[in-house]
């Protein structure tokens, strides 16, 4: 049986809860973009930004109401935003935060050389949902393609190639600059959402 997940629901406060994980390799972004993403909300509608750091590893977290996004059936709705550390040794850490979620953003480097760092965490990632009884194929993920701005740099649509994957929507970013950034949380957003009213 093919599991589902569900976004928490509360009654009291009347949200629905999602949580976004940004997931790649190490040095590929993630961070950046959540830090761009925090900078650009307005203060109302965000929470404070929480760093967990160990000794070696990074990790972020915070929440934000999307404004533009409305309601759903009566339920305003509410982010949770999480990177996780991009390290190949630390997989129990990636375990960990990706349990729960209800979509990814998987940030992939562009520079033409990081093609196997890549693949290897993108095939990491579905290992992890499969283990988690989530079918990776109908799960909500949004591929950005980070640092467009390198030369050279991976065509879009090789990281796909490779993996042996189609039909999974595609961004291009240059986070350091804000570029492409919050397209790409919108993109997530609304898979995300339409998932859940079709669930």
């Amino acid at each position: 049986m093919v599991k589902i997940n569900m976004p928490h629901l509360d009654p009291i406060e009347k949200q629905i809860v999602f949580k976004i994980v940004y997931f790649g390799p190490g040095m590929s972004g993630k961070t950046t973009n959540l830090l761009y993403i925090h900078k650009a909300l307005n203060d109302r509608y965000k929470g404070e930004m929480l760093v967990l750091d160990t000794e070696k590893e990074r990790t972020l977290f915070f929440d934000f109401f999307p404004v533009s996004l409305g309601t759903v059936q009566g339920y305003s709705l509410k982010f949770h935003l999480y990177t996780i550390p991009g390290q190949i040794f630390y997989e129990a850490s990636r375990r960990i935060i990706l349990e729960g979620a209800d979509g990814v953003v998987f940030v992939a480097d562009s520079s033409a050389d990081r093609l196997d760092d890549n693949t290897e965490m993108f095939r990491m990632m579905n290992k992890n949902l499969r283990n988690m009884g989530i079918d990776p194929s109908r799960f909500p993920l949004v591929l950005q393609y980070n640092k467009r701005d390198r030369n050279p740099r991976l065509e879009i649509g090789e990281i796909e190639k490779e993996l042996e994957i189609d039909e999974i929507p595609v961004t291009e970013s240059i986070a350091t600059e804000g570029k492409g950034v919050m397209k790409t949380l919108q993109v997530v957003s609304k898979v995300i959402i339409r998932r859940f009213q079709i669930s």
